[in-house]
This record gives structure tokens, C-alpha cells and sequence, in this order.
């Protein structure tokens, strides 16, 4: 499953940061942040809740850039 998610960043390098986070986090088997459209696509595994999921990405991207934000 695929979905589309509004984030909030201040600078390309934040959204690549956030990009590796999300990418790290179990469940996540694609993610690709946009920092033009700032726009976070997140492809979920097989047999994992997209919002708990979802909930640890957001945890993961505000360890490496405090400042972002994921609206789930």
C-alpha cells in the first residue's frame, strides 16, 4: 500500500534527512520526500498498519530534524 502524506521542512538537506529516517523505520518499504512539493510518499510492507507505522516515521524524522513536521 502506497500513500501520500503533507510534511512540513525548512531545506533539502532536512528532507533528505527525513527521507533516510522514514526509509529506516520497520514497515516502510519505499519512502521518497519531495522537498519541492513538500510531499512525503510512503510505500508500506505487507501486513503493517499504515498509522502505526506512520507514528514511528513521524517519531524517527523529529530525531533528525526537530524541526519537521509529517501531518498524518
Amino acid at each position: 500500500m502506497k500513500k501520500t502524506y503533507k510534511i512540513e521542512v525548512d531545506c533539502a538537506n532536512c528532507a533528505n534527512k527525513m527521507e533516510e529516517a522514514a526509509c529506516k523505520t520497520p514497515g516502510v518499504a519505499k519512502a521518497t520526500v519531495n522537498f519541492m512539493t513538500l510531499k512525503m510518499i510512503v510505500e508500506f510492507l505487507d501486513g503493517h498498519d499504515p498509522k502505526t507505522v506512520m507514528q514511528q516515521v513521524r517519531a524517527n524524522c523529529k530525531r533528525v530534524e526537530d524541526d519537521c513536521e509529517v501531518y498524518l
